[in-house]
């Protein structure tokens, strides 16, 4: 009991600091919804680390009222203003967890998801907000399919899946022109079997036949080139592949 009564006060000493500090100062003696009204003021004028501290205070104060979801989805959304995304995104996801119903429930995992998305590097270096970005938009279209945000949060989710195309197709390439052309068909293989709906698809199905012409599997490149007919007939490579499979009976031979 002492210590959840030293806990609280630690909470109630951080909130008046981080009150103290503002730049925008606000009379001490305000109500919940006071200060309430005067943050989402504040946020509106895009005074966000004025408004941030405000929603903070909120948060650490009055963390049981009727209020405390909204200023727990404000204090994340000046975060992501202010492109501190990390921090946003731990945020949402606090909301998510203490305030299951919240009516900012579906905002909050959209800007989670963004959150990441924001974090997500250039395809050649690591990808794991890249993975979360996906993990969390896939999330929100299981609950939230007839969202406002669906058609974003859809688009969102194909460029982040095409990096991760981009990065074993990358791979791919690296393979096959050092001349390991085993190794190239199954990172390429990769992109078919995870990433078939990205724009390296195509291509990937091409030089999974050419990798098999060039080791001279030829019933084996026939196999994909007839797929690569199949899926992508309008292609740049459609001449260079029906060519390929004309030839591929005498070159069997």
């Amino acid at each position: 009991m002492k210590l959840k009564k030293i806990y609280l006060f630690c909470l109630l000493f951080t909130a008046f600091v981080l009150a103290s500090c503002s730049s925008q100062k606000l009379a001490g003696d305000l109500t919940l919804e006071q200060r309430m009204q005067e943050a989402i003021e504040l946020f509106n004028k895009r005074k966000y680390l004025d408004a941030r501290t405000q929603f903070r205070v909120i948060t650490l104060s009055h963390g049981g009222s009727q209020l405390a979801d909204k200023a727990q989805f404000y204090l994340a959304e000046c975060h992501y203003a202010l492109k501190e995304y990390i921090l946003s995104s731990a945020e949402y996801e606090r909301l998510l967890k203490v305030y299951p119903n919240s009516e900012f429930r579906d905002d909050a995992k959209y800007k989670l998801g963004m959150s990441y998305f924001q974090l997500s590097p250039k395809y050649s270096l690591d990808q794991e907000y890249t993975l979360k970005a996906i993990e969390h938009f896939q999330e929100f279209l299981e609950e939230h399919h007839s969202s406002e945000y669906t058609p974003e949060v859809e688009k969102k989710l194909s460029e982040a899946r095409g990096k991760l195309a981009h990065k074993l197709f990358a791979a791919a390439d690296q393979y096959r022109k050092m001349g390991e052309l085993s190794a190239a068909i199954i990172y390429y293989q990769m992109v078919l079997d995870k990433y078939y709906d990205s724009d390296y698809a195509a291509d990937a199905q091409y030089w999974v036949g050419e990798c098999y012409r060039k080791q001279k599997r030829y019933d084996l490149a026939a196999v994909e080139f007839e797929k690569f007919m199949q899926k992508f007939s309008g292609h740049s490579y459609t001449s260079r592949v029906q060519s390929y499979l004309a030839e591929m009976p005498k070159t069997a031979e």
